[in-house]
């Protein structure tokens, strides 16, 4: 549900006590991932779930949930969940990414990084920022999240430069 604060500019967004979450992780980081998740188990399964390709099915045979698994990573599952997230379709990015290797699709995993800010979802990247987010108890309660009102952005007049009076 959506409420627009006609005051601020901004929208209030109803998430409910069970969250649609994102997991991602680099080739380097999917065993600290799953290590992760196997901890977090039952708390995961109280979720919906979603993951990038490899990291979907090696946490599906894991952890014995039902993962809904997207494309790989450098294949377009980050720009997948990107989209998601800007259609309102998750409300929690985990993305164990490798800050010490380059990877082929960066600008991919920048914009997934810059989309998740973008429309204000909390993003851990780490154990640490995973396990203090899901020890919080937002986690399992409902959370009104403010997300930025774009409309002004959406109506601003363009200029083409085709037309001077424009």
């Amino acid at each position: 549900m959506y409420e627009v604060n006609a005051l601020s500019d901004e929208i209030k967004k109803e998430l409910s006590s069970q969250k649609t979450i994102a997991l991602v992780a680099h080739d380097n980081k999917k065993k600290d991932l799953i290590e992760w998740a196997k901890y977090n188990r039952d708390s995961l399964a109280k979720h919906n779930v979603l993951a990038t390709g490899t990291t979907g099915t090696l946490l599906e045979k894991t952890l014995n949930i039902k993962i809904g698994k997207l494309q790989s990573g450098p294949l377009g599952g980050d720009q997948q969940i990107g989209a998601m997230i800007s259609q309102s379709e998750i409300d929690l990015l985990i993305f164990f990414w490798d800050p010490l290797e380059a990877q082929p699709h960066d600008p991919d995993v920048k914009a997934l990084l810059r989309i998740a800010v973008v429309w204000n979802i909390p993003i851990a990247c780490n154990r640490a920022s995973a396990d203090f987010i899901f020890s919080s108890p937002l986690m399992t309660t409902e959370y009104t999240r403010i997300v930025p009102d774009y409309e002004g952005y959406l109506k601003r007049r363009i200029n083409s430069g085709d037309n001077k009076d424009e």
